[in-house]
């Protein structure tokens, strides 16, 4: 039975910066949930509602998440039509930061404008990381690629109990990431209101309205005030690049050496980081060929 298993990544000449690359991914897909890192900004407060967050923040949370989609959606296809290059990491961060000051000087009424549009710039952001790592950006199959990050940036303390890993989710996403492609392609549309592109939305949104329902209750906190939304938005960012770069490294060394090898490894390593605790994993992963 020997001749049905995955080849081991290391009898592909996995380079060491490649094997490097992939312990870095490893890391930053297990990393700290958005509930952790917006308690480690805001404390005490933020503890509290990530424990029990009201109701109303839920609900909105998946609404907006739905409504902050559907946008992002938009945004990536429209780019696909109009090859234009995303904004600088400075100016997303710039532009961020304004609209989390709004949404933290404002509260609670100015996030469902807010939301949309920081989605929307976090986009813009995640698509500079599929660039540089080598992601053709006039395919289709990479705009959606780039909306899956919100999904996987949903990860809750809750998964690594039901050991949903990186690739669990992808595979949850697998055949609605197929099907909107193939209707992309085919069809020659960017329309985020075909069936298949709202389907796709919608399961996005699931996870998406995890950590949306996070960053909400943040923004909620009385006294956050602008300086404090700017900084839950920049939080929010640099946890969804974070994704993106595992994401994205991932994808190019699936590229470059299969996807099967390079999930077994991934595992391997996953599996091997878990074990030893919460120490940073490439301290002690090293190539083994």
């Amino acid at each position: 039975m020997s001749e049905t298993r995955a080849t081991p990544v290391e009898t592909l000449d996995l380079t060491m910066a490649d094997h490097a690359a992939l312990v870095r991914a490893v890391e930053a897909l297990k990393k700290v949930t958005i509930a952790s890192r917006l308690t480690n900004l805001l404390g005490r407060q933020m503890a509290a509602l990530t424990h029990v967050l009201p109701e109303r923040v839920r609900s909105a949370a998946n609404l907006a998440a739905n409504l902050a989609l559907r946008s992002a959606m938009a945004a990536a296809l429209r780019s696909l039509r109009e090859g234009r290059r995303p904004a600088s990491s400075r100016l997303h961060k710039a532009a961020l930061a304004a609209s989390g000051a709004a949404g933290g000087a404002l509260g609670f009424v100015a996030l469902p404008f807010e939301i949309p549009a920081s989605t929307v710039l976090m986009l813009r952001a995640i698509a500079d990381v599929a660039r540089a790592e080598g992601e053709d950006m006039a395919d289709p199959q990479t705009a959606l690629a780039c909306l899956e990050v919100f999904a996987l940036g949903g990860r809750t303390v809750a998964d690594d109990h039901l050991n949903s890993s990186y690739f669990a989710i992808r595979a949850l996403l697998a055949r609605s990431m197929s099907d909107a492609s193939r209707y992309v392609i085919e069809k020659g549309l960017v329309d985020e209101a075909a069936p298949f592109m709202v389907k796709l939305a919608s399961k996005i949104a699931a996870r998406f309205g995890v950590a949306l329902s996070q960053k909400m209750a943040a923004q909620a906190i009385p006294v956050i005030g602008a300086m404090g939304g700017a900084a839950v938005n920049l939080a929010f960012l640099q946890h969804f690049e974070q994704i993106a770069e595992g994401h994205f490294t991932v994808r190019r060394l699936e590229r470059l050496y299969g996807a099967a090898p390079v999930r077994a490894e991934y595992e391997r390593l996953r599996t091997d980081a878990l074990a030893r605790g919460p120490e940073p994993a490439a301290a002690a992963a090293q190539p083994t060929g």
